[in-house]
């Protein structure tokens, strides 16, 4: 049966954004011709522009769109052994050593959106949780605890909406290790694409915090280490540009797409990170677990 259609798929990035160019070619398609439809030369010239797409201001050395990077944290054991020591070792021994330096256990990573603060405050030390802010702290502490998961620590933003936010959760998750972190305050991380009108950083602010917050991504978002031998679930308390940015940086999705990500007050979003590198996202800023009337996003 004959078939006409537009055909090859071009993919290129420009400014961080997908481009769809559509060649049309002509042709027939039959069962038996063991013909594919499409042409090959359009993806060749997808994989050449992706290859020549700069990476964002602030990552050297950090690619996405050309496919999975399976050592996106620099961890994965077959990439950590020095060439010199595997050929001097042997084939035997580096296969040990790389057997060795195996992840083996899986991450869960809870992101957690403090609640609703007081944006009038003077400075940080006033921007503390409204009434409605501190409620909605309370069952978020109530749904990770419901969940029946065994806390390894929880981290979270040294500024005052984010302490708070954590201090009442912890009041449900008794024995939980509380860890603060300047790293997680909030900040630029990376200028948006598209940009937003409502809201322009100076270009010094997207330099200091970028650095800043994909320092926090590299600390707390990575696979196993080898000696950890029990699956491990852990908790941050930060901010929603934070949280976005990590979320966009762990599934190797462009970062300068994180502002077209929403996230309410107190939702939880996890990450599971397995000993291989794989990171699958397993909620994004849920927050079905409060009623209607209490859900915000300030």
């Amino acid at each position: 049966m004959a078939l006409r259609r537009a055909a090859g798929v071009v993919f290129g990035l420009a400014g961080g954004s997908a481009v769809l160019v559509w060649a049309e070619r002509r042709g027939s398609l039959r069962e038996d011709s063991g013909e594919s439809w499409w042409s090959k030369a359009p993806i060749t010239a997808a994989l050449s522009a992706l290859h020549a797409a700069q990476p964002p201001a602030g990552l050297s050395g950090y690619s996405y769109g050309s496919g999975w990077d399976s050592n996106w944290d620099k961890r994965d054991p077959s990439f950590m052994l020095n060439p010199r020591k595997k050929e001097s070792s042997g084939e035997e021994n580096s296969s040990e050593t790389e057997t060795n330096n195996k992840p083996r256990a899986t991450r869960h990573i809870f992101l957690i959106r403090h609640s609703q603060y007081n944006l009038n405050g003077n400075g940080d030390r006033e921007k503390i949780l409204t009434p409605l802010g501190r409620e909605q702290a309370e069952m978020v502490g109530q749904r990770l605890a419901s969940l029946g998961l065994k806390y390894d620590v929880m981290i979270h933003s040294s500024m005052a909406r984010a302490i708070e936010t954590a201090t009442i959760i912890s009041k449900h998750l008794p024995g939980v290790e509380m860890v603060s972190c300047d790293l997680l305050r909030e900040g630029a991380p990376i200028e948006p694409i598209p940009p937003v009108s409502h809201w322009k950083p100076e270009a010094v602010q997207y330099h200091e915090d970028g650095a800043r917050i994909e320092a926090a991504f590299r600390r707390y978002i990575h696979r196993a280490d080898p000696k950890q031998k029990e699956d491990s679930y852990e908790i941050i308390v930060c901010h929603a540009n934070v949280i976005r940015y990590f979320v966009c940086r762990a599934l190797q999705f462009p970062p300068e797409g994180w502002l077209r990500l929403g996230l309410n007050n107190g939702s939880i979003t996890w990450l599971t990170i397995r000993p291989s590198g794989r990171v699958a996202l397993r909620a994004l800023g849920d927050s079905g677990f409060m009623p209607p009337d209490k859900l915000t996003r300030s």
